[in-house]
């Protein structure tokens, strides 16, 4: 690691059963932090917090909290067991959220719509909100999950493109409301990465590998470790200066144009 996190930083996880949230969580773990860990699979979170705790961390530094963060109860529930608990809140990571195919063409559109948006935005606005007044006493920071499509869209999600290019905007909207108070808040936007959320898809991982290849001008997918080292650096000292921001962590998809038109033969043969 570039960079270390303080001893005494305290930070909530959401979604941190799987995926990144769950490699993010042990890589702050590596550093000392004390961890709240939040999900709805009791089992998975478990797995996650005896990882976070292998790494030498106390029991009383880790705890694990069962919530569906589509009930506003739970979300209320779990920032009053995290502050009950650690009795103050540095860092929020907002990394729940679910995907799935929609379209306007779609029978189940609004059903869909309504269930990514209750994840992907609102729980993030509520978890948010609660979390501000601890974080100004902190002067701590907030991390958002977003994807590469809240800046390039992908057809067939249409629902997930529009929680995830809202959530940008959220980002940087309460960045400037947050940054006279000394909070920060940025997002990063993965592109295809190799996670359990990948699941929901109609094809193989080895596929998705295959597909990501072609779509990534790095020439691969992405992995945990890709992102989990920027999100731990966003919300470190280290990024004392910066707020508002959404890094792309998608090897290089972003910067690309999807047009059929030109390809690399064309540009080499005309110079």
């Amino acid at each position: 690691m570039f960079f270390q996190l303080v001893v005494d930083v305290s930070g909530y996880f959401a979604g941190a059963s799987s995926g990144i949230g769950a490699v993010t969580a042990v890589q702050f773990a590596e550093d000392g932090a004390s961890l709240a860990l939040g999900g709805r699979n009791e089992e998975r979170l478990e797995e996650v917090a005896k990882e976070c705790l292998s790494k030498g961390l106390s029991e009383d530094k880790v705890l694990t909290i069962k919530a569906d963060l589509a009930k506003e109860e739970d979300v209320q529930r779990t920032m009053d067991m995290i502050i009950k608990h650690f009795g103050r809140l540095d860092v929020l990571v907002n990394n729940a959220g679910v995907v799935d195919a929609t379209s306007i063409l779609g029978e189940d559109l609004m059903k869909t719509y309504d269930r990514i948006m209750s994840i992907n935005i609102r729980s993030v606005l509520q978890l948010s909100k609660l979390a501000i007044p601890h974080l100004i006493a902190t002067k701590g920071a907030i991390v958002n999950i977003s994807s590469i499509v809240g800046k390039r869209v992908c057809p067939g999600f249409m629902a997930y493109n529009m929680s995830k290019c809202a959530l940008d905007h959220f980002t940087r909207v309460t960045a400037l409301e947050l940054a006279p108070k000394g909070v920060r808040i940025n997002a990063v936007n993965p592109g295809v990465i190799i996670t359990p959320m990948l699941d929901v898809f109609p094809v193989s991982t080895e596929e998705v590998r295959e597909i990501a290849a072609k779509d990534h001008p790095l020439g691969r997918a992405g992995e945990c470790d890709d992102v989990a080292p920027v999100i731990k650096f966003l919300a470190s000292k280290a990024a004392s200066f910066i707020t508002g921001e959404t890094i792309s962590i998608d090897g290089g998809r972003h910067a690309l144009c999807p047009c059929t038109l030109v390809s690399p033969s064309i540009v080499e043969d005309r110079g």
